[in-house]
């Protein structure tokens, strides 16, 4: 039977992560009162039965025996490592050679029997790598059965009877920070060597029919695909958010910000997840799940996948205009009309930068969440036709569909295929431009605003104040939360509200998966008048997301100045060497030096240090050893942190020397040391990011073509697949 069948299936996460920091907390109290004693051990292994018994906690599919795959399941562990508890499967037959631990342990069970021997050193250790064990004891552990072990203690273990068995063990350290462990073949040796220093440790395992269920439950869930955002590109589950391995600590905390929110990690089975599931732990993450069999588990339980980015709100975008009929007109009709003298304002909703790429001639950058705020402001004539575009299909829906919705009387269209219907209808599009709409004016804001206002009303747009804020976030270790500046970049680092990110209202809506993972959160928008918190509250409500607000006076009080911080997890474990750009120069120009650039190939082909090799964080391991050998290796990314959160990986693959260069690529650019540019040294399909179409060096038209059609089709393949919540007002 799967847990998805089961009347509380998933709320098991929820229930088991609980229990056990329920139970490590006990623990934690009588080590600090007891010390490490037997009396303490005695009283921890009550703790640990009590926990074990729950065995509808640990249902056999979770903590699986998988051939060649991990058989030690983590459950808990502090950040110091310390208090670490693991559900430890045994095949029948297992056994461990007697050895110790260097730290207290105590092991209960949950089902089988695991019959450990006691044994006590008793040797004058006066010769290294020799000793002499004595049996003290043996006990089958079962259910309602505990075992515990002061630090020096021996024992062996052996999966006895004729099921296998599932054992929590709970350490004052995790296992794998037991450098110091002997072992010894038989307890008839004299010789001793070092013990392993870790197993084979994973995260639990959830079969694809229980996160489908947990999908659609109305819970907090967070689902992260941890292999290359490339990779993801190709196959993905629909409401999976990329999270690549090798970005993980930078993204981590702004994508998930609960600790304790249900996480399922998804991989191809290749050990990805379980390497992140290592990761999130030692950041606090306890709720974790890895999906069995990865992405073809999912496929193979007869479940959609979806290829792309942002696929829910590309989603959206396609069932917005299916639904509202959302006007529209091609690129060759729109010219005409132009050439013919007709009065049209182009306006442009996406950022500035993609904008300054490539934009329809004449058109106007008003980016998503802008068009409200500053569009009755522009439009003087009643007669003037309103154009929306952006690259493709979405934001052009959307942004032609607000103004629809906030009730502009002119006729507003969006541009059928954005600039790529444009620049596969055989017509020019203008580089460069940097023409922005206007901040409205009085009584183009006083329009703004009513508009907004009907908006809020049609589509139940709530508010709150200043104090309801204030208690979303005393509940956010329960109740996960995002607050959300969703005003131009610009303004939000002119001063913002503490504790608010930047999230420009267009692009909160376009890639709401980037911005937030944790689905069924609650979700605070700011702004300075309310308008385009209101527009922006409007879509993310008719996407599914039911606890969407606007705060009242958003900017008000003091305000902080500054870029967006974002905090790097685990960054300050990492003891990096530093090289700074000068110093490199000096190594690379007498050839003792190789830089590997942990950026993305997109920016490694746009510009990199001289010389430097492209390096994939997640694939370090392959890498490494095929660089020429007695060099210094330099690691580099943008800013140098992904660089030195690699640095001490890299360090365990080579006797090299191995540094990060201080202030990443950024620095040497500025210090004006030589770069170079294009796809040399690049695989010939990279899939570390996604290549849009206009990314691609040749078939770019093809790739057009292709990406277009796949926005249209999304709409019947969310239909198949069945999980999403989108919803519909009438007018």
């Amino acid at each position: 039977m799967t847990l998805s069948n089961r009347a509380t299936s998933t709320d098991l996460l929820d229930r088991r992560v609980a229990a056990v920091n329920d139970m490590i907390e006990r623990v934690r109290e009588i080590e600090r009162r007891q010390g490490v004693t037997r009396a303490a051990m005695a009283s921890i292994e009550r703790e640990l039965i009590q926990l074990a018994s729950r065995t509808e906690l640990f249902p056999k599919e979770q903590f699986a025996i998988r051939p060649g795959k991990p058989t030690v399941y983590r459950l808990a562990e502090d950040p110091d490592y310390r208090f670490a508890l693991y559900a430890s499967a045994g095949a029948l037959g297992k056994y461990q050679p007697p050895h110790n631990h260097t730290t207290w342990a105590v092991i209960a069970g949950v089902y089988g029997q695991e019959h450990n021997v006691m044994y006590e050193r008793v040797d004058d250790r006066s010769v290294p790598g020799q000793g002499k064990l004595k049996k003290t004891g043996e006990r089958t552990v079962t259910k309602g059965v505990a075992v515990s072990y002061l630090p020096d203690d021996f024992h062996t273990i052996q999966t006895k009877g004729d099921e296998e068995g599932l054992h929590l063990h709970l350490y004052g350290l995790s296992l794998e920070h037991l450098p110091d462990r002997i072992g010894f073949k038989t307890p008839e040796d004299t010789a001793f060597e070092r013990f392993m220093r870790a197993p084979n440790i994973g995260a639990p395992l959830l079969p694809a029919p229980d996160l489908k269920a947990m999908i659609t439950d109305g819970d907090e869930l967070a689902i992260l695909d941890v292999r290359e955002e490339g990779v993801f590109a190709r196959r993905h589950l629909l409401f999976a958010s990329s999270l690549p391995l090798s970005r993980l600590e930078l993204r981590i905390d702004a994508l998930v910000p609960r600790r304790s929110a249900r996480i399922a990690l998804i991989d191809a089975d290749d050990g990805l997840a379980q390497r992140a599931a290592a990761r999130l732990m030692t950041f606090g993450y306890r709720n974790l799940a890895i999906l069995d069999g990865g992405i073809e588990g999912w496929a193979k339980a007869g479940y959609e996948l979806f290829s792309g980015t942002y696929v829910p709100s590309k989603a959206f975008g396609e069932f917005v205009e299916h639904e509202d009929g959302t006007p529209r007109m091609d690129a060759a009709e729109i010219k005409a009309l132009a050439d013919k003298g007709q009065d049209i304002v182009i306006l442009d909703s996406r950022p500035l930068d993609e904008f300054r790429k490539m934009s329809i001639p004449g058109g106007i950058d008003c980016p998503g969440a802008e068009l409200v705020h500053r569009a009755f402001g522009m439009v003087r004539s009643p007669d003037t036709l309103v154009v929306v575009n952006c690259a493709g299909r979405t934001r052009s829906i959307i942004g032609a569909q607000s103004l629809i919705n906030a009730g502009m009387r002119n006729k507003v269209v969006a541009l059928k295929n954005g600039t790529m219907g444009w620049h596969l209808a055989g017509l020019k599009l203008a580089h460069g431009e940097k023409t922005m709409a206007p901040l409205p004016a009085a009584e183009g804001l006083k329009k703004a605003k009513e508009a907004a206002e009907r908006v809020a009303n049609r589509f139940g747009v709530r508010s709150i104040g200043v104090a309801d804020l204030m208690r979303f976030e005393a509940e956010s270790k329960a109740r996960s939360l995002y607050v959300f500046d969703v005003r131009s970049p610009e303004e939000y680092r002119s001063g913002h509200r503490a504790g608010s990110r930047s999230a420009p209202g267009g692009q909160l809506v376009q890639a709401t998966d980037s911005y937030m993972a944790t689905r069924n959160a609650r979700v605070v928008l700011i702004d300075d008048n309310g308008v385009r918190a209101t527009m922006t509250a409007s879509w993310l409500i008719q996407m599914g997301w039911s606890e969407v607000y606007v705060l009242d006076g958003g900017l008000g009080g003091a305000l902080e100045t500054g870029p967006e911080h974002r905090a790097v997890l685990g960054l300050g474990r990492v003891k990096a060497s530093w090289i700074d750009p000068h110093g490199l120069k000096a190594l690379t120009d007498a050839g003792e030096a190789v830089v590997i650039d942990l950026d993305t190939s997109l920016r490694f082909r746009e510009r990199r240090i001289s010389g430097a090799v492209f390096g994939i964080r997640s694939r370090l391991k392959d890498l490494v050893p095929t660089l020429p050998k007695g060099r210094r290796l330099v690691l580099t990314s943008s800013d140098g942190l992904a660089a030195k959160l690699a640095a001490d990986e890299v360090r365990a693959l080579t006797e090299m020397d191995v540094a990060a260069l201080l202030g990443g690529t950024e620095a040497w650019v500025a210090a004006g040391l030589p770069t170079q540019s294009g796809a040399e040294g690049l695989p010939a399909e990279p899939d570390d990011v996604w290549y849009r179409p206009y990314d691609r060096a040749t078939g770019v038209e093809e790739a057009m073509k292709e990406y277009l059609s796949w926005e249209v089709d999304l709409v019947r393949q969310i239909e198949r697949d069945g999980d999403t919540r989108f919803r519909t007002f009438p007018a």
